[in-house]
């Protein structure tokens, strides 16, 4: 059985310039929609009293940021509406193994979308990654409490996510889902991405492409887009230096 068939892969609508509208993601019954940081506000108030998930991204584009400025990033979003964080993850310090600071940067974020009932995600920015860093990543996302582990900030071509999108499925337990975010311009994309194992395809999605990716996950398309649930607790010590 594939992964289309396994778990509701559904549909979120990437928006990165301020003509876009959120008309769209409500048309198609879109999960989430997600947009930069200043377009917030302004998105919560089209959605009205849509249960739609609003996303957004902290730490962008190299997750170097200090941990205090991620987490006063992520503050700022949930304060103006937003209940989908995605983060970069530290990765200067994961390639010096300083796996201690990559799970306390990950933790600020995560504890700060949960403490407003909103999910978080781990952006793996993966290249030039190895895939052993790419899965080493993961597993401390999980530690800290992760909802969702995402394959890039949406930047990378179609067949790339969908790899990284396998590769991320296998690094992390069922508790955490992944969100593969792509260019993704055909439906082929879209289908290959959730067989690989993401729960979440994120894209700028045209409308033929949103009618026709609806009508492939038809009915989870029409599924009532909840926060993720997390069941299962997480250690609060820091995580010790892969070895």
């Amino acid at each position: 059985m594939t992964a289309i068939g396994r778990r509701a892969a559904r549909l979120e609508h990437r928006l990165t310039r301020p003509t876009a509208a959120v008309a769209l993601a409500l048309e198609h019954d879109c999960a989430a929609v997600a947009v930069n940081p200043w377009l917030v506000k302004a998105a919560k108030r089209a959605l009205g009293r849509s249960r739609m998930r609003l996303g957004t991204v902290v730490g962008f584009p190299s997750g170097s940021q200090i941990l205090a400025v991620k987490a006063f990033e992520a503050s700022k979003a949930l304060e103006q509406g937003a209940n989908q964080i995605d983060f970069v993850l530290n990765a200067g310090a994961l390639f010096s193994s300083e796996d201690e600071i990559v799970f306390n940067d990950m933790l600020a974020v995560i504890d700060m979308a949960h403490s407003a009932l909103a999910v978080a995600g781990v952006i793996v920015e993966a290249e030039p990654m190895p895939d052993d860093m790419v899965s080493r990543a993961c597993r401390i996302a999980e530690r800290a409490g992760a909802d969702y582990v995402v394959t890039s900030s949406g930047e990378a071509p179609a067949r790339r996510t969908v790899q990284r999108a396998a590769l991320l499925r296998d690094s992390v337990g069922p508790r955490v889902e992944v969100k593969a975010a792509g260019r993704f311009r055909a439906l082929a994309d879209v289908r290959a991405a959730a067989t690989a194992g993401a729960s979440l395809v994120s894209a700028e999605l045209t409308p033929e492409l949103a009618a026709a990716a609806r009508a492939l996950f038809n009915p989870l398309a029409k599924a009532e887009p909840q926060p993720l649930e997390r069941t299962n607790p997480r250690p609060r010590a820091v995580a010790s230096r892969a070895s």
